[in-house]
């Protein structure tokens, strides 16, 4: 039987992760509760690891080309984990993500076209539309009652602008952590396609759902929808393997299938790392039992946060329904401006957060925090948080 010991502490330090180096903590950061990078602090599935190092035992890393086993292993956990049947000749390789939201910007729109992003949202967003000519279009998310929504009526009038013609989405979304229905998934794919907007979803963190929450795949909604969109995946942040890990691709319309893979072998992104495939397929066939298992600490985590946040007067938690991030409303502290909000954090609570402005200046007054961490270090955090909000008075 598996162990899943997400209590283990270990030592980020031990390697140069993002989160706590220096060029994210500062120097003398030993101390801070590092929540701004966004992957966690557990170790990846024993079998994983296992895998990994019967490929290692094997000593020859020459070029090799997709397992045969790869792209059934994710068709299948698509399949048996989201009831999304997707065609094997419609999966394409990529780097990351993010390359396949710059490819499709390039490719299916022109200098000067208007691209839908809906903040707050995944701040590289902003700097993919801008780095590419393109033209930003906010289609902002409305929160009411504590929870976000889509503003579909605003959406409408954005994508019937003459030279809109694509839309990231985000879903599950980062930083609100909706999980977006089918219901308003269907409405947004319906305006698309009236408009003749496609689709470039976003779905990294599709598999970290709670309770009560499905996560639908914006091409499962039906053929209409499919032919209609680029869908984007990877395992990176279900089983933490964002740096030994590569993504895909999903797209149904056959012709913009050819020039992704025209495009793919220009750039020459159609590479293979061995090590990424043997933790994406090993993952994706035998990691569902670790995924639970962590999906159930989480939620429990989130519980922890929300206990916590009780006691702590001008700070309100967003329900997250996904995602190991959490968007904290501190707006009723009443700071002058964002930057002393984070630094008050910075110096008091000893926290490193994802400032909320950096996804949109709809995110001014929150910020994002990472609570993939052991429950002692969150509950650690959540104390030095309490001492610092009370002690200001």
């Amino acid at each position: 039987m598996l162990s899943h010991d997400f209590d283990e502490v270990i030592d980020r330090r031990k390697t140069p992760a993002l989160k706590v180096h220096p060029r994210v903590l500062g120097e003398g950061g030993q101390d801070i509760f590092a929540a701004s990078v966004a992957d966690m602090d557990f170790k990846i599935p024993p079998i994983v690891t296992a895998a990994l190092q019967k490929r290692l035992d094997h000593g020859i890393f020459g070029y090799e080309a997709v397992p045969d086993d790869l792209f059934p292993a994710l068709i299948n956990w698509l399949y048996h984990r989201h009831g999304w049947r997707v065609e094997q000749d419609h999966i394409l390789r990529a780097p990351n993500i993010l390359n396949t939201l710059a490819i499709a910007a390039s490719l299916f729109t022109k200098e000067g076209d208007g691209i839908i992003v809906q903040p707050p949202v995944f701040h590289d967003f902003f700097d993919i539309v801008l780095d590419n000519h393109r033209t930003l279009i906010s289609n902002p998310l409305i929160l009411e009652a504590g929870r976000y929504h889509m503003d579909f009526d605003h959406l409408e009038r954005q994508a019937s602008k003459p030279n809109t013609t694509m839309i990231y989405l985000c879903n599950p979304h980062n930083p609100i952590g909706r999980v977006w229905t089918s219901t308003e998934l269907k409405r947004l794919g319906g305006i698309c396609l009236q408009h003749n907007i496609l689709v470039v979803s976003d779905e990294m963190h599709g598999d970290i759902t709670f309770n009560c929450h499905k996560y639908t795949p914006f091409a499962a909604l039906g053929n209409k929808y499919a032919n209609n969109s680029i869908i984007c995946l990877s395992p990176g942040k279900t089983f933490n393997i964002a740096s030994c890990s590569s993504a895909f691709t999903i797209i149904s319309d056959g012709s913009r299938r050819r020039d992704f893979q025209v495009e793919n072998s220009r750039l020459t992104v159609n590479k293979n790392n061995a090590f990424a495939s043997v933790a994406m397929k090993t993952a994706y066939k035998e990691g569902g039992p670790w995924l639970d298992a962590l999906l159930a600490y989480l939620e429990n985590n989130v519980a922890l946060v929300r206990d916590y946040l009780k006691d702590i007067p001008g700070v309100e938690l967003i329900e997250p329904e996904g995602t190991f991030l959490l968007w904290l409303d501190f707006r009723a502290l009443g700071f002058d401006e964002p930057k002393s909000l984070t630094a008050f954090l910075k110096k008091e609570a000893r926290w490193s957060v994802a400032r909320g402005e950096a996804f949109g200046i709809e995110g001014e007054g929150f910020v994002r925090v990472n609570i993939g961490c052991t429950k002692a270090n969150l509950a650690q955090a959540l104390f030095q948080l309490k001492i610092a909000i009370l002690n200001r008075g």
